[in-house]
């Protein structure tokens, strides 16, 4: 499932991280990158100890923890901590790849899974141009370039690249989630029937008919689910 979620980060966080990242001490994204991510790797990424990263991550999981449309679709289990990377100047793209299936959580060297990708673009489109989030779905690429603040969900399995960005520069935060949910296809069911009930909680109150659907959604969530 490819989701767009706006607004993830309010315009004064927005604000505040552009301000943090300015003078951010960017590196080499390849430092860390597997040996096939580095043939096709060519960015920057900020020290995820750094103070600004710091920040920034916390504004992202405060965001994500206050947008109920982003635990229906993730239905997270664990979220790996928010990442930067910058493209511009002659560090400026990321070929076509696939996500590592594992991953290690920073400081406690436990394993997430991950079952779901994210993008949270933190730059003006009109400020860079191309640096397109080019992600191949099962009806062909799709290709996202979002407002500042908006975020992009879709699935860890799907082979994906950014564009070269030929002007200006394009700033985003990344992670991965693992989802109490492994299966796209389940939780893309379970995010429809959500989403349909609350439609029908908004245009006719709660009834016997809800109550019901509400019912199917839990247990189903309860046969699929891994906590």
């Amino acid at each position: 499932m490819l989701l767009h979620l706006p607004d993830i980060l309010t315009l004064d966080e927005v604000q505040q991280a552009q301000t943090l990242l300015a003078t951010a001490p960017w590196a080499d994204g390849k430092a860390g990158a597997g040996e096939l991510a580095r043939q096709v790797k060519n960015n920057e990424q900020l020290d995820h100890d750094s103070d600004a990263a710091r920040a920034i991550r916390e504004m992202v999981l405060r965001g994500l923890d206050r947008n109920p449309t982003f635990f229906s679709a993730a239905l997270p289990k664990k979220v790996f901590p928010p990442r930067l990377n910058r493209y511009g100047g002659d560090s400026n793209f990321y070929g076509n790849h696939i996500d590592g299936a594992v991953r290690y959580m920073p400081g406690s060297g436990t394993r997430l899974r991950t079952d779901i990708s994210c993008t949270v673009f933190l730059s003006d489109p009109k400020d860079y141009d191309g640096g397109e989030l080019c992600i191949a779905d099962t009806y062909g690429e799709q290709s996202f370039k979002l407002p500042a603040g908006h975020m992009v969900l879709y699935p860890g399995t799907s082979l994906h690249q950014v564009k070269p960005v030929t002007r200006g520069e394009r700033l985003a935060c990344f992670f991965w989630i693992e989802s109490m949910v492994r299966s796209d296809e389940q939780r893309r069911t379970l995010y429809e029937l959500d989403m349909n009930l609350l439609g029908m909680r908004q245009r006719h109150g709660d009834n016997e008919n809800t109550t019901a659907l509400t019912g199917v959604y839990h247990n189903l969530l309860r046969m699929w689910a891994d906590t």
